[in-house]
């Protein structure tokens, strides 16, 4: 492979397949271990994190290496929008310590202040929302003053994730994020809740169109497929997002409707470098994890493989 056809990206897992955090009872008794050696075996080369990881740099850092992975990020909850900056950098400093000392690039930025995302008796239609300019403004400055602190101390790149339940859900609310920071916020992309977000409005989705909008923002990117019909049950239903999960919305790359190929191709065409993390919340006990992991795994490294001119 020359180096004129090289892409500079590598395929990590989040451990969401074998035990969930917002879930516990979804493989709840699967141990660390299990994933760790059945994502390695498969061919990731990193993890993010979740919490069944030693909270220990250095014992952190030990156990990865003993599989031969690395830390690919982790999620941080962030409040900005309800604290100020410095409760803020209190509340995240042991985090990005942690990722300091793994090596990482870029923090997860996932936004809970009001967040519905873990209430399974409230329906995704009654998320949060921002109505006016000024919140808007003051958020984003906010963010801003945040993202810069973690590269001047930590070396982390804020990786802002829209979410569904979140008052960054949709790709307006990613408009309105965009067009309020600066370039100490990048934006995590994930393609299924870019799909599951516009299935909810009701809207035409284009993942592919969403992501161009801002693919020169992209600094981090969770690729997870998506089972239509579900996507449609959920709006029609009125489902939670935990009830969207429970009933399949999310799979694997390969087994959905999101052309990754397309995705892909967008992102390098962008200039995009970093990690391609696959992330899909299921029941282990319907979507058994190794099967799926590794079919997530081969239909990305199949993309990147043609992506990079190497058809063998």
């Amino acid at each position: 492979m020359n180096a004129e056809t090289t892409w500079n990206v590598r395929i990590g897992v989040n451990p969401i397949s074998w035990s969930n955090d917002d879930l516990p009872s979804l493989g709840g008794d699967t141990p660390l271990s299990t994933a760790l050696s059945e994502g390695a075996r498969i061919g990731y080369a990193g993890f993010e994190l979740g919490n069944k990881f030693p909270r220990s740099p250095q014992h952190l850092k030990a156990v990865l290496a003993r599989h031969g992975v690395v830390c690919v990020s982790g999620w941080h909850s962030g409040r900005l929008a309800h604290q100020g900056l410095d409760a803020e950098i209190r509340a995240g400093a042991v985090h990005m310590e942690k990722l300091r000392a793994q090596g990482c690039n870029v923090v997860v930025y996932g936004e809970v202040a009001d967040s519905i995302q873990g209430n399974r008796g409230t329906p995704l239609a009654q998320r949060p929302r921002w109505r006016c300019d000024a919140s808007w403004n003051d958020y984003g400055k906010r963010l801003n003053a945040y993202g810069a602190h973690l590269k001047a101390n930590y070396g982390l790149t804020l990786a802002y994730h829209h979410h569904m339940g979140a008052y960054v859900e949709t790709a307006d609310d990613v408009d309105r994020l965009m067009a309020v920071t600066d370039e100490n916020v990048g934006l995590l992309f994930d393609t299924g809740h870019c799909y599951l977000a516009g299935a909810i409005a009701g809207e035409d989705i284009d993942v592919v169109a969403r992501l161009a909008r801002h693919a020169d923002r992209v600094v981090h990117v969770h690729c997870k497929d998506v089972r239509p019909g579900i996507a449609r049950a959920a709006r029609n239903e009125g489902w939670s997002f935990l009830d969207a999960v429970m009933n399949g919305v999310f799979t694997v790359p390969g087994d959905g409707c999101i052309d990754f190929g397309a995705v892909l191709a967008t992102l390098r065409n962008a200039g995009y470098e970093g990690w391609l993390v696959v992330e899909a919340e299921q029941d282990p006990a319907v979507a058994p994890p190794y099967q799926y992991a590794k079919l997530g795994y081969q239909t990305l490294s199949a993309v990147v493989r043609d992506l990079q001119g190497n058809q063998g």
